[in-house]
């Protein structure tokens, strides 16, 4: 079982959802409260990569963050490294690729909360920021918790984006799903198979405890009749 792999994926994920938790809550937020009539050109941009080939995805980015890029370029300029290869060209990788699946679950918890909550602490005086903070975070917190939580798992699992952008060096940029793919290339099935049993087994806790969520398994269970 490659270790190695997969403490730079749980790094990875756990930036990622980090990352997605704060730039994600504003953009799911004006989706859920915005009546902008061209609003589903963002929601449109925002599902992208659930359509997008990761490859594809892969490709514009790694352009778009090389030395020649726009992004790419600016970057190297100011702190004189490059992100391609980098583990910080596969956090942008994965921030982009994990949009979705952070932004909707936001989106459908917080368009869920009564609006005339929200309007009766506006009306009481409150800030909008202030009602977002006290009143729509608290009641919207089991589907942020979810989105959180397939933010994470979703990364953890992440191979074309990531093998675009951040090639497949060892402590760097190979993560458990690229060394699986390596473990089957060099016919080494049973370090492939310890590290995907790892990630099966994680994987099924993160779909119970996100559908746990969802159902609300804390609720006492209803009487049979």
């Amino acid at each position: 079982m490659d270790r190695t792999a997969l403490l730079l994926s749980l790094r990875l994920a756990t930036w990622t959802t980090l990352v997605l938790l704060g730039a994600g809550l504003p953009i799911a937020w004006w989706l859920a409260t915005s009546r902008w009539r061209w609003k589903f050109l963002v929601e449109a941009v925002v599902a992208l990569p659930l359509v997008l080939p990761p490859t594809v995805l892969g490709f514009y980015l790694l352009l778009a963050l090389g030395p020649r890029g726009p992004l790419g370029g600016v970057f190297e300029s100011l702190l004189g490294t490059t992100l391609p290869f980098s583990f910080g060209g596969l956090l942008v990788a994965s921030v982009l690729y994990s949009l979705p699946f952070s932004v909707q679950p936001f989106t459908a918890a917080l368009a869920g909360v009564d609006r005339r909550l929200l309007e009766a602490s506006w009306c009481l005086g409150v800030s909008r920021f202030q009602t977002f903070l006290r009143v729509a975070l608290p009641l919207a917190a089991p589907g942020i918790l979810s989105g959180m939580v397939l933010t994470f798992a979703h990364t953890l699992g992440e191979f074309g984006v990531v093998l675009m952008v951040g090639g497949n060096l060892e402590g760097r940029t190979r993560t458990a799903s690229i060394s699986i793919y390596d473990s089957v290339q060099a016919l080494d099935y049973a370090s492939a198979g310890r590290t995907s049993l790892v990630l099966l087994v994680f994987s099924f806790a993160v779909l119970a405890l996100t559908y746990g969520l969802q159902r609300r398994v804390w609720a006492p269970w209803p009487a049979r009749s």
